[in-house]
Order: structure tokens, then sequence, then C-alpha cells
């Protein structure tokens, strides 16, 4: 029993080693910073920071991966995300978006913050700072409903 038990493990962890040579790309495309949400709209500082704590990891190209994502297959799983995220709105491309686009993006964006979908709580498991407070959340939503407000 101990030697098939010693067979398995060993395979499992010849299968985890092979897997580190299958890492995901995390190169980005070179974007201009004046297309960018922040360098756009310019926020308040503390608005700002949310923004940066809670959303541009998944949302932009200024992903900073943390050193697990270099541990496959749970880089792989990281990576779908932030593809998934980065499809769905691009705080890096803003400017490219139409002015209708950014405005259902700014609605969406407020749903989903002030219903506690975002950001995701298997994001927030491992990145505290991005769990936010419901003044967090009010700040903001009432400033994204403001801008929407102040664009049309």
């Amino acid at each position: 029993m101990k030697s098939i038990l010693f067979k398995i493990l060993m395979v499992v962890l010849a299968v985890f080693i092979v897997l580190q040579f299958f890492g995901v790309d995390k190169t980005v495309p070179e974007t201009e910073p004046s297309a960018d949400f922040l360098n756009i709209h310019q926020p308040p500082e503390n608005v700002e920071s949310i923004f940066r704590s809670a959303c541009y990891d998944c949302h932009s190209y200024e992903t900073t991966y943390p050193w697990y994502s270099n541990i496959q297959p749970v880089a792989w799983w990281l990576q779908d995300h932030i593809d998934e995220g980065r499809e769905e709105m691009n705080l890096s491309t803003w400017q490219n978006y139409t002015a209708e686009d950014a405005d259902h993006y700014l609605e969406e964006m407020i749903e989903v913050v002030d219903e506690e979908e975002m950001p995701l709580p298997s994001y927030t498991w491992t990145h505290s700072e991005a769990r936010l407070t419901d003044q967090q959340r009010d700040a903001l939503t009432d400033w994204a409903s403001e801008l929407r407000t102040s664009k049309q």
C-alpha cells in the first residue's frame, strides 16, 4: 500500500513540476498614459486610491502580479480572471471607448460595486486592501454617478 501511495505521489509531483514550464504571458501592450481612465477623469485622491487598490489589477494593464502568479495552475486561473476583467472593461484604454460605451461602463461599475459583486471575493481573499468599506463603495459610486451626470 505504501509503495502505491509513494508512486502516486511521485507522479503527481512530476506532473506539478512539468506544469511549471507552461507559464502565462504577462506582457502588456504599450499604451498611451493619456488614454487611461484616471488621467482622463482625475478623480479625488480617495477615489483614485480605491480604483488602484480594487480595480486596476484586473481592469487595466497595470497588473501587479503576486508571487504565487508564477505557480501553475494558479497562474492560469489568475490570468484568466485578468484577461476577463480587461475584456469586460479596460481602464488603461478608456479613451478608446465611445461616449455611449463609457457611460455604459460607468453605469455597470456603479451597479456591481453597489451590489458588492466587485471586487470579486476571490480577489479580496488575497488582497485585503481591495475589501471596500461601505464608505469607500459610496465614495466610488457617488463620484462615478456625478461623472455620468456631468457628461450628459
